[in-house]
């Protein structure tokens, strides 16, 4: 079971690096990514049986990541009438 989370979270690695166009595909992967991550803190908690305080705290900064994903995503829809990350200029 714990090499299904890691095949996912590679998966999902692999994914981020290859979807590039729509920021809001991009969001998902992360999103999706965290949620392996969690998964895999979950068994690796459980295994050597620590308690989980650490999971509430990394649920926060993953939550939190989620509403500046947004924000960045409604942000750049406002000003550019678009998700494409081709269309971004840094300067």
């Amino acid at each position: 079971m714990f090499f299904t989370f890691i095949f996912g979270y590679f998966f999902s690695l692999i994914m981020f690096f290859f979807v590039r166009k729509h920021f809001l595909l991009c969001l998902l992967i992360l999103e999706y990514l965290l949620l392996y991550s969690f998964f895999c803190i979950i068994i690796y908690m459980g295994f050597f049986f620590y308690d989980y305080y650490f999971l509430v705290i990394f649920l926060v900064f993953g939550v939190c990541d989620g509403v500046i994903g947004l924000s960045l995503l409604v942000f750049l829809i406002r000003n550019s009438s678009g998700d494409y990350l081709d269309s971004l200029s840094l300067c």
